[in-house]
């Protein structure tokens, strides 16, 4: 979760960079089929595709819609939400995905959980609202944070339902179904604008984001997701993602974007105390992923 957090961060930074220059849609459906290649790929010199492993079909439809409609409210969302900002929105997952957890798999969040939930849920209203509290009693958030924000709760959902509806496959290869799914989805739904697109006009900085989500922040971080979805509590899964925006305030720097104002970095330093508070949580129950992987 740790390698995650640092390679989903690289899809804010250059995700902003091309919201705007290509359909959400477009680019999502070819990444979903890039990712889908590669671990498709992966699987069959692995463990290999079995039959079995495909049985009720349904399982993938329904985890590759809710990722896919994730991933173009993410590209939406970035067309006009900085990507700090944007990513302190993807801080409130463990939140939402702490109760998708409790309703799903009856997953009982303890207090220390509960309170670096808390505090990495201030964390990032700090940074959304920029520190402004007349904007925060307002209410007055940007159209693409709420865009992602929508996006964030279907993220929070795939979490612990990936690990209801597993049914023992390996972790490659139910990813490899959730993309194949994701991608048939997102071609039936944009095919006209795939054919649309005028693949030769685009700028470089599209196929440098399109390869790196498609191979990094795809097929990388889904089967790391997996791996740590079912042998990890859905809250602490995503407990990681506090980490984001201090990654993406790196990776901003590397582009050569600067770096955000003292105040928002207070935020920022509240999600890392959230993942402090956590990773603590996880050093007293050090034998609870072990019992979870054998049930």
């Amino acid at each position: 979760m740790l390698a995650f957090s640092a390679l989903v961060a690289g899809s804010f930074a250059l995700g902003a960079q091309v919201a705007n220059e290509i359909d959400p849609a477009v680019l999502n459906a070819v990444r979903f089929v890039l990712a889908a290649s590669v671990i498709g790929a992966v699987a069959l010199a692995t463990t290999g595709l079995s039959r079995t492993a495909f049985a009720a079909p349904w399982r993938y439809i329904v985890l590759g819609g809710i990722f896919s409609f994730y991933f173009v409210l993410m590209f939406e969302g970035l067309k006009t939400a900085p990507p700090v900002s944007a990513a302190a929105v993807f801080t409130l997952t463990p939140v939402m995905a702490a109760g998708f957890g409790w309703l799903l798999l009856a997953q009982v969040t303890t207090p220390r959980m509960g309170l670096a939930l808390t505090v990495g849920g201030a964390g990032a209203l700090w940074v959304i609202f920029r520190a402004d509290f007349a904007a925060l009693r307002a209410f007055e958030v940007g159209r693409g944070e709420m865009i992602y924000f929508i996006g964030c709760a279907a993220h929070a959902l795939y979490t612990p339902l990936a690990r209801k509806l597993n049914r023992g496959e390996p972790a490659v290869v139910f990813t490899f179904g959730v993309l194949v799914a994701g991608a048939v989805l997102l071609v039936l739904y944009a095919w006209r604008d795939i054919l649309a697109t005028d693949w030769g006009a685009l700028p470089a900085i599209v196929w440098i984001t399109l390869i790196y989500i498609a191979f990094f922040a795809s097929s990388t971080t889904f089967v790391l997701l997996q791996l740590a979805t079912l042998r990890l509590p859905s809250a602490k899964v995503m407990a990681y993602t506090y980490l984001t925006p201090s990654w993406v305030i790196l990776w901003q720097m590397a582009l050569g974007k600067g770096a955000p104002g003292p105040v928002i970095l207070g935020g920022v330093a509240l999600t890392i105390l959230a993942l402090l508070l956590l990773l603590r949580d996880d050093g007293t129950h050090a034998a609870e992923p072990k019992s979870q992987t054998a049930r």
